[in-house]
C-alpha cells in the first residue's frame, strides 16, 4: 500500500480573501468618513469667498488712495448696499446674508475712476449661480466712509465680510 499525500497548493482560501476584503473596506469607509469631502468642499468655497472679499476691498482702497480720497465712479451712495456686477436691473438679493433691493449692480470696473487697474476681473462667488453680471458680492459705504465688502452666499453659518 502506498500512502497518499495531500497536495496543498500555495495561495489563499476563499475565507482568507473575504476577511482581507472586509478589513480593507472597513478601513476605506472610516478614512472616507473622517475626511468628510463634502465639508472640505464647503470650507474651500468659503475660503475662496474670504480671499475674494479681501481682494475687492484692497482694490477699492488702493483706488481711493491713488485718487486722493475719491471713490470709484460707479460706487453706490453712502448707506446704499449694492451687488457688484455688470447687470443693469434686478440686482437685489434676499437671503440670510444679504437683503437689499437695488435696481442696478455696482459695476466698479467701468467709469472714469474704476478698479480695472487693480483687478483683472471682478471675482465671482463659487456658488455656481453667480456670474459677471451678478457676482454674489456686495458693497456698502457707511456715513463715516468705511467700505464693507460682503459675500452674499456662504456654505457655513458665518457671514464673510471685510471692512476698512
Amino acid at each position: 500500500m502506498t500512502a497518499q499525500t495531500k497536495k496543498t497548493s500555495p495561495g489563499f482560501t476563499l475565507i482568507e480573501l473575504l476577511i482581507a476584503l472586509t478589513i480593507i473596506t472597513i478601513l476605506a469607509v472610516s478614512v472616507f468618513v473622517a475626511l468628510n469631502p463634502a465639508q472640505r468642499l464647503k470650507d474651500a468655497k468659503d475660503a475662496r469667498r474670504s480671499t475674494d472679499v479681501d481682494s475687492i476691498l484692497t482694490a477699492v482702497h488702493q483706488s481711493i488712495v491713488d485718487n486722493k480720497g475719491t471713490y470709484p465712479s460707479n460706487f453706490p451712495a453712502a448707506g446704499t448696499e449694492a451687488q457688484l456686477g455688470t447687470d443693469g436691473s434686478a440686482c437685489g438679493i434676499s437671503n440670510t446674508k444679504c437683503n437689499f433691493a437695488t435696481a442696478a449692480c455696482a459695476n466698479l470696473l467701468t467709469g472714469s475712476q474704476n478698479l480695472a487697474t487693480y483687478l483683472k476681473d471682478m471675482p465671482i462667488d463659487p456658488n455656481g449661480t453667480a456670474n459677471a453680471a451678478k457676482t454674489g458680492y456686495s458693497v456698502v459705504r457707511d456715513s463715516n466712509g468705511i467700505v464693507t465688502i460682503k459675500a452674499c452666499y456662504t456654505d457655513g453659518t458665518a457671514t464673510i465680510s471685510a471692512s476698512r
